[in-house]
């Protein structure tokens, strides 16, 4: 980038928001338009120029493009005409910051979902250490969004101890697989559900998962926890909700957990539409404890996070599967796939 002033770049910008429903090129759009702030001259202090290489695709992206802030969720929506951002990393092509240099990899929690940006330099999370021997993209995988997740839901909040069982709704996806193989870690038996035969022999073969319900198969939720949870549940890992929620909830056992980590089965319907859980009533009686979470409540503890998880990682007790799409253009079909069952892990977009 020696000696570039000027870079033609591509963003999505949200257009209009998406009430309910899969956001489709309504709502979100992508255009080009002229960075002239790259020459090192032109920064302002404290301002990184950068270049995004990955771009984290998440499901909580859904709930800020609604317009409304009751949506269950409670994040500030991506205002409109403007530039979408996300959990990214970059390469930093010119500095105003001493504590950075051009080609530094920096982790990003609100990054432009864009080519190229220019971001004040305390927008950066972690400044990526190459001795520390982990791969960039695992950043924004085990030790990213999806893995400090997986992690409050399981260690902080879901408590697990050995020989206890543990379900794992969505257990193919990026959350999911990594929740599985700590409660694993734990000593757990651990039974996840997901939507195809080919998820059910990855989550048993490559994750430990003890056993796969393959709930497109399973007519009767209800029924089948019967057979996979002879002896009840003691820790829900909540991905889905609606039906399996209420499923889950005939089966827990006294004082079970229930993490609440996200409900993509009602993310695109306004609340009124959304399914309700008829037997809450069964939770009075095994005093179940059931706690929502958003990951930025706990930052406080990403340092013991990423010493924990970065151990398991050296090690090699943990694995993970990631979906890359290739080009920025991508961004509104990875958004979408979030929502089908195409997917197997994390969705990342390699700019």
């Amino acid at each position: 980038m020696e000696g570039v002033d000027m870079v033609e770049s591509k963003e999505w910008y949200m257009a209009a928001y998406a009430r309910d429903g899969v956001p489709s090129s309504d709502h979100l759009k992508c255009r080009t338009f002229s960075l002239s702030r790259v020459a090192v001259d032109s920064i302002p202090d404290d301002h990184i120029a950068i270049q995004s290489r990955w771009i984290s695709i998440d499901p909580y992206l859904r709930s800020r493009m609604t317009g409304v802030e009751e949506g269950g969720l409670n994040v500030t929506q991506f205002p409109i005409n403007q530039v979408i951002v996300s959990y990214g990393i970059g390469k930093i092509i010119r500095s105003k910051d001493e504590k950075y240099k051009e080609d530094d990899l920096v982790v990003i929690p609100e990054m432009p979902v864009a080519e190229y940006s220019v971001v004040p330099s305390k927008a950066v999370f972690i400044k990526i250490d190459p001795a520390i021997g982990v791969t960039p993209l695992e950043y924004l995988n085990v030790l990213g969004v999806p893995g400090f997740a997986a992690w409050i839901g399981i260690q902080v909040i879901g408590k697990p101890k050995a020989g206890e069982n543990v379900f794992i709704s969505a257990a193919a996806g990026g959350v999911g697989m990594i929740a599985g193989q700590l409660a694993k870690l734990k000593g757990c038996r651990v039974v996840g559900s997901t939507g195809s035969d080919d998820k059910v022999k990855l989550l048993k073969e490559e994750f430990g998962f003890d056993e796969v319900i393959n709930y497109k198969k399973e007519p009767d939720l209800d029924a089948a926890l019967s057979k996979y949870f002879p002896n009840g549940i003691d820790i829900y890992f909540e991905n889905v909700g609606g039906k399996t929620l209420e499923a889950v909830l005939n089966h827990v056992n006294m004082y079970a957990r229930i993490p609440l980590c996200g409900m993509m089965s009602q993310y695109n319907k306004v609340w009124t539409e959304r399914e309700g859980v008829r037997n809450l009533l069964n939770m009075v009686g095994k005093e179940v404890h059931m706690q929502g979470f958003m990951v930025l409540s706990y930052l406080h503890l990403f340092e013991d996070f990423g010493t924990q998880i970065g151990g398991y990682l050296k090690d090699r007790k943990l694995t993970s599967k990631l979906k890359i799409n290739n080009g920025i253009e991508s961004f509104l079909d990875s958004v979408a796939s979030l929502f089908t069952s195409s997917n197997i892990g994390k969705v990342v977009i390699q700019v």
